[in-house]
């Protein structure tokens, strides 16, 4: 099942989330994201009806393996991006809010372009 941009800013979201704590429900999706109740109950639903995540009894989430395999992708292509338009003079702020649109419609190809001169410069 391919994820559609919302789809993926939630699993990204739940992806950072996990980062920092080994316990997260969908209140701290929606309250990470800004989002609403509904909203997140609905992209939790689909997430885990694609096979992206567990929800355990106690509303507990999890990843599975395709999961956290798709958000380390999208987190990869965020932080690459973000870094670079940063490097390149750009504000924090602009340049977060310019990658999270940029990972989503970048293809394969170009990301892996990007990623290798990325790290060229960065040396």
């Amino acid at each position: 099942m391919a994820l559609h941009e919302s789809g993926q800013m939630y699993l990204e979201a739940i992806h950072v989330l996990l980062q920092k704590s080994e316990k997260i429900r969908a209140i701290d999706v929606g309250a990470y994201l800004g989002y609403s109740k509904p909203s997140v109950s609905r992209a939790i639903g689909i997430l885990k009806k694609g096979g992206y995540i567990f929800v355990d009894e106690d509303g507990y989430i999890t990843m599975s393996a395709e999961g956290k395999q798709v958000s380390e992708q999208l987190y990869e292509r965020h932080t690459i991006i973000s870094s670079l338009l940063m490097a390149l003079g750009v504000d924090e702020e602009t340049a977060t809010e310019d990658a999270c649109r940029i990972e989503h419609v970048i293809s394969d190809r170009s990301f892996a372009a990007v990623k290798e001169h990325y790290l060229e410069f960065k040396k």
